[in-house]
């Protein structure tokens, strides 16, 4: 009865483990899937990071660039970047790092850009007056919503600087760092599912193989005469 009991549990935890294996060979070839569209996509836009010849991130020809880049990048936004994601052999962007960086590329320049405001007549705000004429107005750090929109000149700078182009490389740029986080995320997954169906199977395939039916074995018993008990005659 016993024996029959561990078969059984045995075989149930075999077939779980086959479903989990099989669910993680789908789950595999569902994320590579996912990958091989997201390098695609990022190969037909064909937008690449720029490495020195000594494989060094830079930005606008130099690392200093790309290093306040990373600075926003990790200090001020606190986006933990994978380092292995930076390939200099990879530019492409395809990976979270990637599109993170990236993003923060635009960001940076943004943030510390300038835009020439031209006011074509005089304008007064809150007591003081803004000549007609050309202003170069320094965006200075400012998100969208840091500027005075009612400012003559910090109004319009806000809509030249932060422009309907920077806001949609944006929303690009997110949406690639998520489905990749995703993609990432799935493979754990797949591997999880693998190693718990591996063990199912391991331990169910012990169980039957411990439970199997043991063959009876004849023993023969041979009891030989005492040369004493001969003599005595017994």
């Amino acid at each position: 009865m016993k024996r029959n009991r561990l078969q059984t549990v045995g075989i149930v935890l075999t077939v779980i483990g086959l479903i989990f294996l099989v669910a993680a060979g789908v789950a595999y070839a569902k994320v590579q899937d996912g990958y091989g569209a997201l390098d695609q996509f990022s190969a037909a836009e064909n937008v690449t990071l720029s490495y020195n010849e000594d494989g060094q991130l830079i930005d606008q020809g130099t690392t200093d660039g790309a290093e306040a880049i990373m600075t926003l990048l990790t200090d001020d936004w606190g986006f933990k970047v994978n380092e292995g994601d930076l390939n200099p052999d990879d530019p492409v962007v395809n990976t979270a790092s990637e599109f993170m960086f990236q993003m923060a590329t635009v960001g940076y320049h943004v943030l510390n850009g300038t835009q020439t405001v031209v006011l074509t007549e005089d304008v007064e705000y809150k007591g003081e007056v803004f000549a007609a004429g050309t202003y170069d107005f320094d965006v200075d750090g400012r998100y969208w919503a840091d500027f005075d929109r009612s400012h003559p000149l910090e109004g319009p700078a806000r809509s030249q600087a932060w422009s309907g182009t920077v806001h949609g490389l944006f929303g690009q740029l997110g949406v690639g760092t998520v489905t990749h986080s995703v993609l990432q995320i799935g493979l754990a997954i797949a591997a999880a599912f693998g190693a718990i169906g591996g063990m199912a199977m391991l331990t169910g395939f012990g169980l039957i193989w411990v439970s199997r039916e043991q063959p009876e074995q004849n023993l023969e018993i041979s009891v030989e005469p005492r040369p004493d008990r001969e003599r005595a005659g017994v």
